[in-house]
């Protein structure tokens, strides 16, 4: 007769147990309230280790007995006796648990999933205090289950340097609470592998590498610990494209599935079904992610009909093979483990259908691509929602783009790829987005190809001048422009040579190339095309100070756009019109205005859009003297523009700062965030430094100034931006170096000119006045606004009256 008083069979730990402090806490609710609590996850992902644990935490509360049931080692049939067997029952089983509150842990369901579920579902009715927890890749589905899906190791460090929930568990050379649970397991398995091992300022890093290439997976990162006895941490990381075979020295003592990291991805595989398993392998086709339209149009085929993709795709997110990561565009995303992965990858190649593979998911995303282009040409008049779902999506799935142009370059056959990107021209450009195409757009176009034809050529070609453009190489930009105009117009490709000529403008700034580019767009019938161009138009306007000019192209582009219900068109618009309020000294329109456009990109990422609402609105609260709001929104801006790595953003957005500082007193950050603001983007002071610089010089000295110049400009951009975020100083001084201030800058005529602009004197009247040409006073004019960082005369003649 079994003694369930004092009975229980919870195997002793091994070795400390790291992490999962919340978890457990969850767990132990979960188990107080539920029956039946199955943990699932991928294998190596710690379930039966939480699970004891989990089984001792709440031991007490089950006095009627615990037991451990091992079963992946079981074949089918055999598991009621085993289970009776194990608890040493020789009758029924219900009738000899009876009403005792007891806990019985199943480890490992997978192999006899099946009877496990029948077997919970007759005990679980038939025995009122009988709980179970359970193990296992997939949900029993039984009445009354609750799922827990075991999370990887936390991989990223507590916020604020603090462990928080995951705090414990280590002993020396850890870093405690302040490191990650998956980093903290790293360094207790090391250390025990070999004693004299730490956790450095110079080994962090590379642990923390290591535990995300890993997945945070418990199992992965327990035997690379092991194998700190043989090889440093930089050597691990450095070898983990080889990970199979880098990571097979577990315990002799370990159940065989857990003695390498293939044989814990073998095991889940033999279990699978034919299609599973199809299915499985070719997923590894994505290298991020995926949605089910992507799944049936690239993993259906033969033994796999599209109809059942979804149907085993549940199947592999059930096993915790896929995982379910949350959602792009309305749709659900899945992802591999990168571990899974690798393993899918192996029998992909194995299979012979790789190169098919790679085809269709090529085929698929240019599919999807023209689906975008299509959308958006002249009289779709598609909803913003469609438009907004196309963004966010492609957004989502840049890893897949680029892995699919890879895949072309590597096999000569760009064309499809080419289509690809022109399709998304207007994802790739102007909004922010680091889809990193430049590069592989050069060699997809320097590929011997003459199957391509000449006006798509002609198009990648431009949208190679438009990235260049974007990122400052002017010179680049030009030369693709001009090749690829000349291609589109020999190819008689109206739509390519109305969009390499609204670039040209867009470089050129020229009237004749502004003026050409409006009619092009205007014939194509395309308002997407005559927006830019009207864009264009009013951006040069504004440049020049030619206000009413720019407003009336600001204008027109804000109503094309609201025919177009175009949000990002809008909101461009409306950016636009808030510049020219603000020059004009209409502080409340241009707050107005700057609202308007952040309001309409609350659910699509066009960061630089969002980037310039937000410092609108901080220099109109600044102009307003409303130093909080100002901070504010200066700080969401630096955030956004450092979390999206756009670095000219950041350099822009530190000069903000400077003068924000310094209208609140701080003269010294002030100086340090002009001078990194200047470094960063490579130039020369300007007038707008000038004004930072002149209170700081009058307060703490010239001396002082250069000292802090010299600081700052050696700033890298993540520290300037800790500078203005958090008020964090350079470490070591450095020689200083004298800024040169803005009146030594002009030379003796341009000061004199300087003082007749002042005057209110035109081109003309200044040669009158000095006996020069007015081509000559034109030139000097120029020079003076560029050496001061201006764009009009007026903000010449300010310039030269304060300083009186």
């Amino acid at each position: 007769m079994l003694r369930f008083a004092d009975f229980s069979d919870l195997p002793a730990e091994p070795n400390a147990f790291v992490g999962r402090e919340s978890d457990l806490d969850e767990l132990v609710h979960l188990m107080r309230v539920s029956r039946a609590v199955t943990l699932c996850g991928a294998g190596g992902i710690g379930k039966t280790r939480l699970a004891m644990r989990l089984a001792a935490r709440v031991g007490p509360d089950h006095p009627g007995g615990v037991w451990v049931i091992e079963l992946a080692d079981l074949e089918k049939g055999e598991l009621r006796g085993y289970v009776a067997a194990a608890l040493g029952i020789a009758g029924d089983l219900a009738e000899s648990i009876g009403g005792r509150r007891a806990l019985l842990v199943l480890d490992n369901c997978e192999p006899v999933i099946g009877e496990c579920a029948e077997l919970c579902r007759d005990l679980l009715g038939a025995c009122p205090g009988l709980t179970v927890l359970a193990t296992s890749r997939e949900p029993l589905r039984v009445p009354g289950e609750t799922v827990w899906r075991v999370p990887p190791l936390s991989v990223d460090r507590p916020a604020g340097g603090s462990g928080g929930g995951s705090a414990g568990g280590l002993g020396s050379g850890s870093g405690g609470g302040e490191e990650s649970e998956a980093v903290r397991l790293f360094v207790a398995r090391a250390t025990a592998a070999r004693p004299d091992f730490e956790l450095t300022d110079e080994s962090r890093p590379l642990v923390t590498e290591l535990c995300q290439a890993l997945d945070g997976l418990p199992l992965a990162i327990e035997l690379a610990a092991a194998m700190v006895r043989v090889l440093s941490v930089r050597q691990l990381v450095e070898r983990l494209d080889d990970r199979f075979r880098l990571l097979a020295g577990g315990a002799r003592t370990a159940p065989a599935r857990h003695r390498t990291l293939r044989a814990a991805v073998d095991w889940s595989y033999r279990l699978l079904s034919p299609q599973e398993r199809l299915l499985l392998r070719r997923t590894a086709a994505f290298r991020s992610s995926w949605t089910l339209d992507l799944a049936e149009a690239v993993c259906s085929g033969p033994g796999l009909p599209e109809e059942d993709v979804l149907l085993r795709l549940c199947d592999l997110v059930d096993k915790s093979l896929v995982a379910l990561d949350g959602e792009i565009a309305g749709q659900a995303r899945y992802r591999l483990l990168e571990t899974v992965r690798d393993y899918a990858l192996e029998q992909l190649a194995e299979s012979g259908e790789e190169t098919e593979l790679r085809r269709r998911h090529l085929t698929a995303l240019a599919a999807m691509a023209s689906g975008f282009k299509e959308a958006i040409a002249p009289g779709a008049r598609t909803s913003w929602p469609v438009i907004e779902r196309y963004v966010n999506l492609f957004d989502a799935l840049k890893v897949e783009v680029g892995s699919a142009c890879d895949w072309s370059i590597a096999i000569g056959l760009p064309e499809t790829a080419l289509g690809l990107l022109t399709d998304l021209r207007y994802l790739l450009v102007g909004s922010g987005r680091k889809l990193d195409m430049a590069e592989r757009l050069d060699r997809l176009l320097a590929l011997e190809a003459p199957q391509v034809p000449a006006a798509l050529r002609g198009q990648a070609t431009i949208l190679r001048g438009e990235l260049a453009l974007a990122a400052g190489d002017l010179e680049l930009a030009t030369w693709c422009t001009r090749a690829g105009l000349d291609l589109c117009r020999a190819a008689d490709d109206a739509y390519g040579e109305a969009v390499g000529t609204i670039v040209l403008a867009q470089l050129t700034g020229k009237p004749d190339t502004l003026a050409r580019a409006l009619e092009l767009a205007r014939r194509s019938g395309d308002l997407i095309l005559e927006s830019l161009a009207q864009g264009t138009r009013a951006q040069f306007g504004l440049h020049h100070g030619r206000l009413r000019e720019a407003q009336r192209g600001f204008e027109e582009v804000l109503a094309i756009n609201e025919g177009l219900d175009n949000h990002v068109g809008r909101s461009y618009a409306h950016i636009g019109l808030a510049q020219v309020a603000r020059r004009s000294g209409d502080l409340a329109t241009a707050k107005r205005h700057y609202e308007s456009g952040l309001g309409l990109l609350r659910h699509v990422d066009a960061r630089q859009q969002i980037v310039s609402c937000l410092a609108g609105l901080g220099k109109v609260a600044l102009d307003q003297g409303d130093l909080a709001e100002a901070r504010a929104r200066f700080t969401e801006a630096l955030v956004l523009s450092r979390d999206a790595g756009l670095r000219a953003g950041i350099a822009r957005r530190l000069e903000e700062w400077a003068v924000l500082v310094s209208a609140e007193g701080d003269h010294r950050r002030a100086v340090l965030l002009a001078a990194a603001s200047v470094a960063l983007r490579s130039r020369q002071p300007d007038a707008r430094t000038e004004d930072v610089l002149r209170p700081a010089r009058s307060g703490l000295g010239e001396a002082v100034v250069g000292m802090l110049w010299s600081e700052g400009a050696g700033m890298t951009a993540e520290q300037a931006v800790a500078c203005a975020l958090d008020g964090a100083l350079p470490e070591r001084p450095m020689e200083p170096v004298m800024p040169v201030s803005q009146d030594s800058r002009l030379t003796a005529r341009e000061r004199e000119i300087a003082e007749l602009i002042a005057r209110g004197l035109s081109n003309r009247a200044i040669a009158d006045e000095l006996v020069i040409s007015p081509a000559t006073a034109a030139r000097h004019v120029a020079n003076i606004l560029s050496k001061l960082g201006f764009s009009t005369r007026t903000q010449i003649a300010a310039w030269v009256i304060e300083r009186r």
